[in-house]
């Protein structure tokens, strides 16, 4: 599955590099503000996703959405629900459709929950790109692209990771069960390692609770001495993860990997308490939808067919950690 899907990955990187380099152009020129006589600055764009933006991940995303809003000159409004709420979600999804905007961005955690909704923005001649989940139902739903990462080959790639660190029994820690995305990982992982005769348990966390989190894991580790692995969905699981794995006594001996970036798995990271972190550069998740929308917008053209734009994954290790916190701390990784 992953050397049949590799050609297009590759090919699809070459595509969103040459897309930053075409929108960006030189950092050290911009503005900061978009144009006032350009063309673009009636167009307005909305973003709607599942995340938070106290969130460090959603917040990152917000500042590519941010700084491709005053690249291409447009507006652009952020909206997400306070919890992981799909209701809530598919009403902000439909209050955006009834604003009527010029484009939509949107995340799919969940397809069967907000399918509905996201078919009425392309019904009513909205563009729509989908953004970090639902790459795998972007184009049922009728959108125009999808910019995200491959998650099944991300579990995969970590397991394979795990594998070659030699565990025995693995975790899967999910604080979103139900988010399609989150649980693809997870098969992923568990796809992975099965092939080396590894189980995989999955162990469900609380996204707003890190001390219940660190209980859980913490509680899963003493159940069963033979876990030695496991794999976090998310920094809010592997900052308790790895405070769970510092009380028991278990840093290095529990072989700890993690998606997305914070300071803190960083550093857990470069001091070797962290195996790696997968990257899915989500400030592209932000960016590129905007460029991408603004371009559809103008000449009705969509790079790659409207195929999945893979924004990872990418891994950080002990060797290049320091250099993805210079970025991290301006926001961009």
């Amino acid at each position: 599955m992953l050397t049949a899907q590799r050609p297009h990955r590759a090919a699809s990187a070459v595509l969103v590099a040459l897309l930053v380099a075409t929108a960006c152009g030189d950092p050290a020129q911009r503005s900061g503000e978009p144009g006032t006589d350009s063309a673009r600055a009636d167009l307005r764009i909305v973003a709607v996703t599942h995340g938070v933006s106290a969130n460090p991940f959603w917040s990152v995303v917000i500042n590519g959405l941010d700084d491709a809003a005053r690249d291409m000159g447009v507006r652009v409004e952020y909206q997400a629900p306070s919890t992981f709420a799909m209701v809530t979600m598919s009403e902000l999804i439909d209050a955006a459709v009834a604003s009527r905007p010029d484009g939509l961005v949107v995340s799919v955690p969940d397809p069967d929950a907000l399918g509905a909704s996201i078919r009425a923005a392309v019904a009513v001649g909205i563009p729509v790109i989908t953004i970090n989940s639902g790459g795998d139902v972007s184009a049922s739903l009728g959108a125009v692209a999808h910019v995200g990462q491959a998650e099944y080959d991300a579990g995969f790639g970590g397991g394979e990771r795990l594998a070659e660190a030699g565990v025995h029994r693995v975790l899967c820690v999910n604080q979103e069960v139900g988010n399609a995305s989150l649980d693809t990982r997870c098969q992923g992982l568990s796809d992975a390692l099965a092939e080396h005769g590894v189980p995989v348990e999955v162990l469900a966390v609380e996204l707003a609770d890190p001390e219940d989190t660190r209980q859980r894991v913490a509680g899963a580790l003493l159940a069963d001495a033979t876990i030695d692995g496991m794999l976090t969905l998310g920094t809010t699981g592997a900052e308790p993860a790895l405070a769970a794995l510092q009380d028991l006594g278990r840093v290095g001996d529990v072989h700890l990997g993690t998606f997305d970036l914070s300071t803190s798995v960083l550093e857990a990271i470069r001091d070797g308490e962290i195996d790696f972190a997968i990257d899915q550069q989500q400030y592209l998740q932000g960016y590129l939808p905007v460029v991408l929308l603004t371009l559809y917008i103008e000449t009705g053209t969509v790079p790659g067919g409207g195929l999945a734009l893979p924004t990872g994954p990418g891994f950080v290790t002990s060797e290049t950690a320091q250099q993805v916190m210079d970025l991290t701390s301006r926001g961009l990784r």
